[in-house]
């Protein structure tokens, strides 16, 4: 399978006042706030990097790209993504560099000004730990031929890497998109010499990226937005395959190939690929008939089911429809000398065309899921008839065992995995979650497994994977190992797993790139090709962890705290209504309206907003067939039952004490239920505070009685057993929807909870009123952090909670010896009311905060450097 779409970044276009005639007014009229709705929609649209361009002769550019930068970096919805900063002149360029968190991308440089600039501006871009576009451009002009583009990129390649040392992944060619179909047959050959001169320029220049302006391409039919959007599509079909890997997109404009109409499809290839001489003059005669929407209705009808029987099991297959299936298997083993065949046959060709559809990016994951289900329809109903020839088993691409780690409960991403795995002909052993490594060792043993896959969510599950790589090597395994799971990254792999065992170790970021690893680690010639790969790989990712200066500089905790966030205190805070512990129900039918289902769809690897995404030209089928069939699943819960929702929240006095809050058990605050431990922000903040939780809780001291608020939700009692029933039914794509309706469900009772918290049982906004999109916007006061994220990242805390709460007892959730949260859909964390209260990211500690927070806990410091590694600094 495939893995080149999968791989592709989207570059968002519309923050761009060159380029987009909305944004270019915001930004003129100063309506700064109203422009950032636009780069959160490029993000919510699929962009994975934003282009920021402030080139505008009436603007003070400098001034705009750092204004607009500045207000992106405290929108975490926006600045999640990395930003492109683009400009023709250096001095927007630097002054970009200086606001921007995190790794940026500039936007350009190149040779057109001679090698001495070209080095400079260089040089100083990787002082800034950024990565550059490098533009085919040099002192005699911009390159148009395939040998131009070569010629140029090979050249500032080699200047850069050899008088720079700039680091070759961190390079991104953009060979130049010119508009084709133009009528001047100069310009015919213009994509072909930018797809050819990509393929080498990828192949003679090592770890670099290739990028491009798509829109360029389909400039002569501008007005023609189905002629556009197809010509988009048909050209990066073919630039992707020849390494393009990133490009500036609408994404949400982009035209699926295989759904382009035949005529136009052929016409707008035959002018992309220059196949003959008329090629522009018939796309011309034909562009009118597409003028508007240029889509055709197709109704669906049954004519598959006169093709044969073996293209009728691949339609099924490719349509995850189970209506047939049995019929037409039974027919297949009619005509087979075995039943065994059918599967060997026609089944796996069948799997094998949507492994190709998928790694070619024209399915999607949850069309992925339901052809598995298909199958396993498929093969259950062969299984006896297999049974009664006593026929050996069908011969897989290999065996692959999976595994969540001990301490971690959290399985929707391998199960995925696992269910994309077996639709490439793999066999999966799946141990589940919560286990223990001797267990995942013994296992292996006993199964004879090709290879062992990792998955993990919670961070203490990335010690617990090294623990494994270290037992393999202790005791002489040579399996593959692969890492995957949220927290997990490339990094992590290299500096910390892969040094502790000699076998390949391959991080896989999601389920799109698991075929492809496998298939690479199956036998010992590629195997050991991959594992040269990986180790190079490994070696760049370790280099640049050692060199990686922190991007703000360090202060010390006494310096931290001196520029504590003071609050205003002026209006006493509120006194809850009802003090102390609160058993919480919550039906689903209530909880349905609460649901934020953008994330839901993440789950299944469709990027985009909820509802736009249901519009989207690209997913939005797939995303309207996949909210039918989880709002079905929510109508027959909530008929039948199923799926149990608990929770349990509390309200106590409270005041901070430096960075920790005490818990009073009444109002008298003489004895203490409990101290909660909080982290503060430890880097130089010029213009800001170093905000720890507990800033926002009034002093001891003060003579100011505060509160404090602590909760913990399930929406998932029930779901392993409905899964497990999915499961035996072969239906896999249910058993991941309950989980993952189960997840939103949890969510949503943390989302129903806080508000009737805030209106009711603490009742310091009575008279709130907010629909549920500006509920999950958080357009409320208060904050409900959750120990384990951003805020408050040490996971033990959540103990206290579990204590303060009687969270067992009264919900039957429990927390693993790694602090996961069993149901998995479950959700906890604190209340702060206080008007400021805020969410924000503690990130890198030094180490006189973690001799503090171990003194406070009562940990050695070695305790200590276990809960809290992620967040030490280097």
């Amino acid at each position: 399978m495939s893995a080149e779409f999968s791989s592709f970044i989207n570059i968002g276009e519309r923050t761009n006042v060159t380029g987009s005639a909305k944004f270019k007014r915001l930004i003129l009229e100063g309506d700064y706030e109203t422009a950032l709705d636009v780069a959160r929609q490029q993000v919510e649209n699929g962009a994975q990097i934003i282009d920021i361009n402030m080139d505008e002769a009436m603007l003070d550019s400098v001034e705009a790209m750092q204004t607009f930068l500045n207000l992106i970096a405290s929108e975490p919805d926006i600045s999640r993504v990395p930003i492109m900063i683009d400009s023709s002149k250096w001095e927007v360029i630097e002054a970009g560099l200086k606001c921007v968190q995190g790794k940026a991308i500039v936007n350009s440089i190149s040779l057109k000004e001679g090698e001495e600039n070209f080095i400079h501006q260089a040089k100083l871009i990787k002082r800034y730990g950024a990565a550059t576009v490098v533009m085919a451009f040099d002192e005699k002009g911009q390159a148009d031929t395939k040998e131009r583009k070569i010629e140029i990129c090979q050249r500032s390649y080699q200047v850069l890497i050899e008088k720079v040392g700039f680091a070759p992944e961190d390079i991104i060619f953009d060979p130049n998109i010119f508009a084709v179909a133009t009528g001047i047959e100069e310009h015919d050959n213009y994509a072909v010499d930018f797809i050819e001169a990509t393929r080498v320029i990828r192949q003679t220049c090592p770890h670099v990226h290739v990028s491009g302006g798509l829109s360029n391409i389909s400039f002569s039919f501008r007005g023609n937005n189905p002629v556009r959007e197809a010509m988009h599509s048909v050209f990066l079909y073919h630039a992707i395959r020849a390494g393009l890997d990133m490009a500036i997109v609408n994404a949400g404009q982009l035209e699926v190939y295989d759904e382009i109409p035949a005529e136009l499809r052929d016409a707008v290839e035959d002018v992309i690929l220059n196949r003959h001489s008329e090629a522009t003059d018939k796309l011309l005669e034909l562009a009118p008939k597409y003028q508007g929407d240029g889509k055709a209705v197709v109704k669906e009808d049954l004519a598959w089911r006169d093709l044969p029987v073996n293209k009728r099991l691949e339609h099924a297959l490719v349509k995850g429809i189970t209506d047939f299936i049995e019929d037409d298997t039974e027919a297949a083993r009619q005509a087979a000398d075995k039943p065994l065949h059918v599967i060997e046959g026609p089944l796996m060709d069948g799997m094998n065309v949507v492994g190709d559809l998928f790694g070619e990016g024209k399915m999607f994951l949850p069309q992925v899921v339901k052809s598995a289900r298909v199958m396993k329809k498929a093969v259950a109903y062969l299984q006896p008839y297999i049974e009664a020839e006593k026929s050996e088993d069908t011969k897989s691409n290999g065996k692959i065992l999976l595994a969540t780690v001990k301490g971690d409960v959290h399985d929707i991403g391998k199960n995925i995995v696992g269910v994309v795995l077996q639709c490439n002909n793999f066999e999966v052993v799946d141990m589940g979650v919560m286990v223990p490594c001797a267990t995942i060792l013994q296992k292996a043993k006993e199964e004879n497994v090709d290879m062992i896959g990792l998955s993990g969510l919670i961070t203490p599950s990335l010690d617990e994977m090294v623990h494994v790589a270290k037992e393999m090597e202790r005791l002489d395994f040579d399996l593959p190992l692969l890492i995957g799971g949220a927290t997990t990254s490339k990094a992590h792999t290299a500096v910390k797993i892969e040094q502790n065992y000699h076998a390949p170790v391959a991080y896989v970021p999601n389920a799109s790139r698991a075929v492809g690893v496998c298939q690479k680690l199956l036998n010992r010639e590629s195997r050991d090709i991959y594992a040269k790969e990986l180790a190079k790989e490994y070696d760049i990712v370790r280099d640049q962890h050692a060199r990686k200066k922190p991007r703000s500089k360090p202060v010390t905790l006494a310096e931290a705290r001196a520029n504590a966030h003071v609050p205003d205190f002026s209006v006493p805070p509120v006194t809850p209504n009802k003090l102390g512990i609160t058993a919480v129900a919550a039906d689903i039918a209530t909880l349905r309206k609460y649901i934020d289902w953008t994330p839901f769809f993440l789950t299944w690897s469709l990027a985009g907003k909820y509802p736009r995404i249901l519009t989207d030209e690209v997913v939005g089928e797939q995303a309207q067939s996949l909210f039918d069939d989880a709002n079905e699943m929510l109508d027959n819960l909530i008929a039948n039952g199923g799926l149990e929702a608990k929770g349990v929240m509390g309200l106590f006095p409270a005041n901070r004490r430096d960075d920790d809050v005490v818990i009073y058990t009444d109002e008298s605050r003489t004895e203490t239920l409990g101290v909660s431990h909080h982290l503060r922000q430890q880097t130089q903040k010029p213009k800001g505070a170093n905000y720890c939780l507990s800033d926002f809780v009034a002093p001891a001291g003060s003579g100011i009685k505060d509160y404090i608020g602590a909760f913990a939700v399930t929406g998932g009692i029930g779901e392993d057993e409905l899964a497990a029933q999915y499961d035996a039914q072969g239906d896999d794509y249910n058993a991941i929807m309950v989980k993952a309706v189960a997840d939103r469900l949890a969510e949503a009772f943390a989302e129903y909870l806080h508000e009737r918290v805030r209106k009711e049982f603490w009742g310091y906004a009575p008279d709130e009123n907010l629909d549920n999109d500006a509920l999950i916007r958080e357009k409320y006061q208060g904050i409900r952090p959750a120990p384990g994220y951003a805020a408050c990242p040490e996971h033990t805390e959540k103990q206290l909670i579990w204590d303060l709460l009687d969270a067992e007892k009264h919900t039957g959730m429990t927390l693993t010896e790694s602090y996961a949260m069993w149901p998995g859909a479950s959700v906890s964390g604190w209340y702060f009311s206080h008007p400021e209260a805020r969410y924000f990211a503690v990130a890198k500690i030094q180490p006189d905060q973690l001799e503090s927070y171990a003194e406070r806990k009562g940990w050695d410091l070695q305790t200590a450097e276990k809960w809290l590694a992620p967040n030490l600094s280097d």
